[in-house]
């Protein structure tokens, strides 16, 4: 739910919109954390997942004499000491933080795969026990996979809200019929007046979809700027009479 509304207020707050006013349910945001499985994400989650099961691991696969095979012990011990190194080239990456941007969110993934290597046995086959040496190293861990994850879903966000607003064009068209003049920029959007005594007696065209919610359309000019040209939102209703029409498709979509 966190990193669904994270999500959802950074993508929409890149186009001047926000959360508290869409009025998403709980189910909603969540869905919109789905936005994170990407390749990045995936990756770093199967690391993880791998460095927190090799212990138990390592025990299921003793030998009949009732001993862990010396490769897998030793392995362990390597990754035992390369704790404190990968902490410290974590530590270094955060200091470099602005930097290393947009791939800040390494920092606390090296910091927590390191905190979490020193829960390996070391070369004595000792395992780290207590708080000092359990707890607290593995609950660091999850602070800062959370902030890494916190980190990347920003990112996402912003990426793909920039994407977004490179194909304007591309996005649902909006026709737009209503009993009284509407203002919407001229040249951008085209106005037309229907012949008769109709009830919508303006049409506008020319309009795209960001965003549609409880009767309340977000719509923009084709050639809009995001970052100086204004957004328009209209509420269907008795006097206001919405259509939705295809955007412009890519050449070789069809």
């Amino acid at each position: 739910f966190y990193l669904g509304a994270m999500y959802t207020s950074t993508f929409y707050a890149y186009f001047h919109i926000s959360l508290s006013t869409l009025g998403l349910g709980f189910g909603e945001l969540v869905t919109q954390s789905l936005h994170l499985l990407k390749l990045e994400v995936l990756v770093a989650a199967g690391l993880i997942v791998l460095v927190v099961a090799a212990p138990s691991l390592r025990s299921r696969t003793r030998s009949p004499g009732g001993t862990a095979p010396r490769v897998t012990a030793k392995a362990e011990a390597v990754a035992a000491r390369l704790s404190v190194p990968v902490v410290v080239v974590g530590l270094v990456l955060l200091a470099l933080w602005t930097e290393i941007q947009p791939y800040g969110w390494i920092a606390p993934l090296v910091i927590a795969a390191g905190l979490l290597l020193s829960q390996f046995r070391d070369s004595r086959g000792r395992k780290p026990v207590g708080f000092r040496r359990r707890a607290l190293p593995v609950f660091a861990a999850g602070v800062f996979l959370f902030w890494t994850l916190t980190q990347v879903t920003v990112q996402s966000a912003e990426r793909d809200a920039e994407s977004r607003a490179r194909h304007v064009t591309e996005w649902t068209g909006v026709m737009v019929l209503s009993s009284r003049p509407l203002a919407f920029p001229s040249g951008t959007v085209t106005k037309e007046v229907l012949p008769g005594s109709v009830l919508h007696r303006y049409r506008y065209t020319g309009l795209r979809l960001l965003l549609e919610r409880d009767g309340r359309y977000y719509v923009v000019p084709r050639g809009w700027n995001v970052h100086k040209d204004a957004m328009y939102v209209i509420r269907e209703s008795e006097t206001t009479w919405i259509a939705l029409t295809p955007g412009t498709q890519p050449r070789g979509s069809g």
